[in-house]
């Protein structure tokens, strides 16, 4: 398997953030608020100095992309970048909803690569390699291939628990002819199920995510046999100068559910 080293490091570097993160959920935290008015706690940093610590020195020539970390622009001088979210769904983490989870992908030359994503509360871990599938790993070592539904009809979309727009909620009630169902799920889980198979649709308007919002999701949707998009009709690109998604995705199991 292609980038086996950099998936089995993804791996345990999401565990070692998995367990900082879930000492940290279970005791009394503080929050703090950053100059983008996002919310950040302990556990947001511990693990993504854990990460990096750990990443580092078993692949010292590839750059960082994290949440927590300052972007020192040295991510343009390598072909690979490690792009992380050590908590994402801080607002899942902070409510103790357990609906968080943490993301590691790999960019090589702006593509994802290897996609991880971690789901502490539950103990779950997704992950997916270029060309090679998404896969569900259990706890024993064995695997289950992800794969998304086939439904054109009677769709089950999901939207944001914690930043929901107006937008989103036009954009389900303007396609009530394709989607007649919606839940609510926190962070990257909503790409989760869309790659499981268990619903089909999410729609996310405007600013307010990054690369590290959506890096593993993308391949991990995108080798499960989904759909992940811009609102141009576009896949994404990784690792540019503007890290902002500034005008949202759509996730979809095919492409006879796009609506853009």
């Amino acid at each position: 398997m292609k980038y086996k080293k950099e998936l089995n490091a993804a791996i345990e570097a999401g565990k070692i953030a998995r367990d900082i993160v879930l000492k940290i959920y279970e005791s009394d935290f503080d929050v703090e608020i950053k100059d983008d008015n996002s919310p950040v706690t302990l556990a947001d940093k511990m693990a993504d100095k854990a990460m990096r610590e750990y990443l580092g020195p078993l692949f010292p020539d590839y750059a960082f992309l994290t949440e927590e970390s300052d972007d020192d622009l040295s991510r343009f001088t390598t072909d690979y970048v490690w792009i992380i979210d050590p908590v994402d769904g801080t607002k899942d983490f902070i409510h103790r909803d357990g609906e968080f989870t943490v993301c590691i992908a790999l960019t090589y030359k702006g593509e994802v690569v290897v996609g991880v994503i971690v789901v502490p509360v539950l103990n779950e871990i997704y992950y997916a390699t270029k060309g090679g599938g998404a896969y569900e790993l259990f706890a024993d070592g064995s695997t289950k291939k992800l794969s998304v539904n086939d439904k054109t009809s009677n769709l089950t979309a999901t939207r944001s628990r914690h930043h929901l727009k107006p937008a989103d909620n036009e954009y389900i009630e303007k396609h009530k002819d394709l989607i007649s169902n919606v839940i609510t799920y926190g962070s990257t889980l909503k790409a989760i199920k869309i790659a499981k198979g268990e619903i089909e649709l999410f729609y996310r308007s405007g600013p307010g995510t990054k690369e590290w919002d959506i890096a593993a999701a993308d391949i991990i949707v995108t080798e499960a046999g989904g759909i992940f998009i811009g609102p141009d009709g576009k896949k994404f690109t990784y690792n540019k100068a503007d890290i902002h998604n500034r005008n949202g995705y759509l996730i979809v199991n095919r492409k006879e559910n796009i609506r853009l």
